[in-house]
């Protein structure tokens, strides 16, 4: 005969922790805004990390319906040139990524 378990298990025990509650309401349907405005660079920022990817709906909390229309208007947004499709890279005076070849290219020219 299999042994019973002495109590039910239970899937959501931790009570808490950094993942339970609610999700945060989408900003677009909480201010009853139907469409997504591409012109408006400024809210579109928000959606945006600083390195050009579109952020994901689990970050925004922005619903379904309201995030694919922020990806089509910061899409539309980047095409217009009032966003970036990535962001400039950083300068540097020090050596760059895997070695500085800028020593090599002044040995050829001698």
């Amino acid at each position: 005969m299999a042994k019973q378990r002495s109590r039910p298990t239970r899937r959501r025990d931790k009570k808490g922790g950094s993942g339970s509650g609610r999700r945060k309401p989408c900003a677009f349907c909480r201010d009853k805004i139907e469409q997504v405005d591409y012109k408006d660079v400024g809210a579109l920022r928000r959606f945006v990390y600083e390195r050009g990817k579109i952020r994901s709906r689990r970050i925004t909390g922005a619903c379904r319906r309201h995030q694919s229309q922020i990806a089509t208007a910061v899409k539309r947004a980047r095409e217009l040139a009032l966003l970036p499709y990535a962001a400039e890279p950083a300068r540097e005076d020090g050596p760059r990524g895997r070695g500085d070849r800028g020593d090599r290219d002044r040995d050829r020219d001698r």
